[in-house]
């Protein structure tokens, strides 16, 4: 019989207009480490131009110029995955080692990870390795303010690269302002600064996407960022009610929410599909990220990886054992307009807990589900 081959690495690197993502691109293709690189360019509007200025071109790279990647190229997308897959398997092409797809800075980025993680057969070559967001540091906070595209790209990032730190030599305060509000919206993120040389291949190929079940010692570092998250989210909680808003770490423009659900008691495999269904069901279009390791009652000691955009998630792994010594289950959300005592209520109301913080009318109301028994 055949060996299966090997997934592919699968990178996305987004960021708004004028962020530097076609600069950084040709300097991480000159770079030895990223030989055997495919790569898929997306452009918005009619005639393609992006690929007129990536040095290191071949026959793998690609063009796709029909539409934005979110929209009218979605199934261009996938076709060309999937051409690229034939045209190895039958010797067309040489093989490569990862696919990065560059997407026009008008790109809202959920629906590109949704064609992989939903497709069947992509889903068996491909393995989505993580989302590399740039940020604009001129001109980060107003494109922030006026684009809700650049909010999206910034809170699903696996890791945030800075750019054009060094023109801000001499304001520190801009910089420092957008770095805390980077934070705010997306507090599991790794940051990278482009100008002193630090989004290196070796640090960007180095990620993830928290799906890899071989290497375990990476989800363990992934999760300590969920923890120090944890716990200045609760901290935030101790200044007063009448200050919570003002004060709580992980909301933003009052519409995007980092938040982390830790539980010590094991679900039932039955209630956790539960659980997803009614989630993405009622409020897939709100789940901008959700990753995490899942305690199951039937083998505590072997934890389900989760990990979803939306309403498609990946389909779940299980490890041989715990990456570290907490075995609690850790789930990281990243939500837009879906409040965490909605998904708190619903995870103990689906694992026989106490119902202490009890969702509020509001929160059930806007589940066409109902969670009351």
């Amino acid at each position: 019989m055949t060996k299966r081959p090997d997934m592919i690495p699968l990178f996305v690197l987004t960021g708004f207009l004028g962020a530097g993502k076609t600069t950084l691109l040709n300097r991480l293709l000159h770079d030895p480490a990223m030989a055997g690189t495919a790569v898929i360019i997306n452009e918005f509007g009619s005639v393609g131009l992006d690929h007129l200025f990536i040095e290191v071109k071949d026959q793998n790279t690609v063009l796709l110029s029909s539409g934005c990647l979110c929209c009218t190229v979605r199934g261009e997308l996938v076709s060309t995955l999937e051409d690229l897959l034939r045209d190895v398997d039958n010797g067309r092409i040489p093989a490569f080692s990862r696919v990065v797809i560059e997407t026009t800075g008008l790109a809202d980025p959920a629906p590109v990870l949704q064609s992989v993680l939903g497709h069947p057969y992509l889903n068996l070559r491909y393995r989505l390795q993580g989302v590399m967001t740039l940020v604009d540091t001129v001109n980060g906070e107003a494109t922030l303010d006026a684009h809700v595209e650049a909010v999206k790209q910034a809170a699903v990032a696996d890791v945030l690269v800075l750019t054009k730190t060094d023109l801000l030599a001499g304001q520190p305060a801009v910089l420092d302002s957008l770095k805390a509000r980077l934070q705010r919206l997306n507090p599991y993120a790794r940051v990278l600064d482009a100008a002193k040389g630090e989004a290196t291949p070796h640090q960007l190929l180095d990620l993830t996407g928290f799906v890899t079940a071989e290497k375990l010692a990476d989800v363990a570092a992934w999760l300590h960022a969920e923890h120090a998250a944890d716990h200045h989210h609760h901290h935030g909680h101790h200044h007063g009610h009448d200050h919570h808003h003002h004060h709580d770490p992980d909301r933003h423009d009052a519409h995007i929410r980092a938040f982390s659900l830790l539980s010590d008691v094991p679900i039932a495999a039955s209630a956790l599909e539960l659980f997803i269904d009614l989630l993405r069901s009622a409020h897939g279009p709100k789940l901008l990220r959700v990753k995490g390791l899942i305690k199951l009652a039937d083998q505590p000691d072997q934890p389900i990886l989760l990990h979803g955009v939306q309403h498609v998630f990946h389909p779940p792994v299980r490890l041989p054992h715990w990456p570290d010594a907490d075995h609690r289950t850790r789930l990281v959300f990243i939500t837009r307009d879906l409040d965490e005592e909605f998904v708190q209520g619903l995870w103990k109301a689906l694992t026989g807990q106490p119902q202490i913080d009890r969702p509020d009318a509001a929160a059930l109301a806007d589940n066409p589900l109902s969670l009351r028994r």
